[in-house]
């Protein structure tokens, strides 16, 4: 499918577009830069996700130019080309507010809904995840930022709470509403779930305590939910990555991305195991390794290769432990639950494939 996704470039955007071009959907970016004329690209799409906007103009009135008109200029290309393209909007929940922001987003949905056209407006709240602009209009991203490295933030009010949507949930949803094979809109207000609510001193109170735990010799913090495992995910892209790259690999297995690389404090990764998935089958001589389940059931199993005596651990992310796997063992990770199952992992040093230090043995 041919999916074109209007804010490309952006942070909800860039996200998109990677995770669309793995489902094998092609996309047709359009942004501020963007050299093709927006009638071409509709010409060849199949479906629209409109993520461009405003919010930090110079003036008022570009936020009705950057939200409003071109909302209107979208939908009239759309119709001029008499294709009934289906359309995903992201808003806002300042939508629901009386200011310029609010009121220019309100106005490209009714335009949206009174198109005729499948749409689908979602109403987002504040979104955090990783590649997010820090020092900008993202409380989140720039405390992460400046405590990932050593600045000082501000929390005007500790106690005040703030309502999050996570940028792969967002993802998530849109795909799933893109492989419906059946694109009948909704005249509803949409939001995407789960809505996570912070105070802000929680949240700087807590990317505090990644970054101590980090750099102590236990080097993984308690993960108490799966708010916090999005939040550890997004703090570790801010910190700095002395010159390594980073790499996410996914398969019929579930997947695999790494979170943060130190030559000091070695490398921290999430593992997603589908149910019924065991990976591993491999062991190090030198290597110190701690695995985490934060989300889900495992059973970790190791085998000493001298004495072939075997440890068995049965951990979940409900009472999380962590589990060290032995030098000289050779171990593997099992998914023994229903849902799928994410597991933190420590490992004592960058992955080298010149001293990888990984021999192959079955469990």
């Amino acid at each position: 499918m041919n999916v074109l996704v209007t804010g490309s470039n952006g942070f909800i955007g860039k996200h998109m577009c990677l995770h669309f071009r793995r489902c094998g959907h092609e996309v047709l970016g359009y942004d501020l830069d963007t050299k093709e004329d927006l009638k071409e690209l509709v010409s060849k799409a199949d479906f629209v996700i409109h993520l461009a906007g405003i919010n930090r103009p110079l003036t008022n009135e570009e936020f009705y130019d950057g939200n409003t008109n071109f909302t209107k200029k979208l939908v009239d290309v759309i119709k001029e080309s008499r294709k009934n393209l289906p359309i995903i909007m992201s808003s806002s929940i300042q939508a629901e507010l009386d200011n310029d922001y609010g009121k220019s987003k309100k106005m490209g949905e009714d335009y949206l809904f009174s198109s005729g056209l499948p749409v689908y407006v979602f109403r987002l709240a504040n979104v955090f995840g990783k590649w997010c602009r820090p020092n900008y209009n993202s409380a989140c991203a720039t405390f992460c930022y400046n405590i990932a490295h050593d600045l000082p933030i501000m929390v005007r009010d500790r106690e005040y709470v703030v309502h999050f949507n996570y940028v792969e949930d967002i993802v998530d949803t849109f795909i799933s509403i893109i492989n419906d094979k059946e694109h009948k809109g909704s005249q509803d207000i949409l939001s995407v779930k789960p809505v996570y609510d912070c105070s802000l001193g929680k949240l700087a109170d807590t990317l505090y305590y990644f970054k101590k735990e980090i750099e102590s010799d236990r080097h993984l913090p308690i993960i108490k939910d799966e708010f916090e495992l999005k939040l550890f995910k997004t703090f570790c892209d801010y910190l700095s990555d002395e010159g390594c790259s980073y790499n996410y690999a996914s398969d019929n297995r579930g997947s695999f991305e790494e979170l943060y690389k130190s030559k000091k404090y070695g490398q921290i990764s999430d593992n997603v195991a589908f149910p019924g998935i065991t990976k591993g089958g491999h062991y190090h001589t030198y290597k110190k390794e701690i695995f985490y389940t934060v989300i889900g059931e495992s059973e970790i199993k190791q085998r000493d290769i001298k004495t072939n005596d075997v440890i068995i651990n049965k951990v979940k992310g409900s009472n999380p432990e962590p589990i060290a796997i032995r030098v000289g063992y050779t171990h593997q990770i099992t998914n023994i639950g229903k849902e799928n199952s994410h597991t933190i992992m420590w490992i004592s040093e960058i992955y080298n494939p010149e001293t990888h230090d990984t021999y192959k043995e079955e469990v």
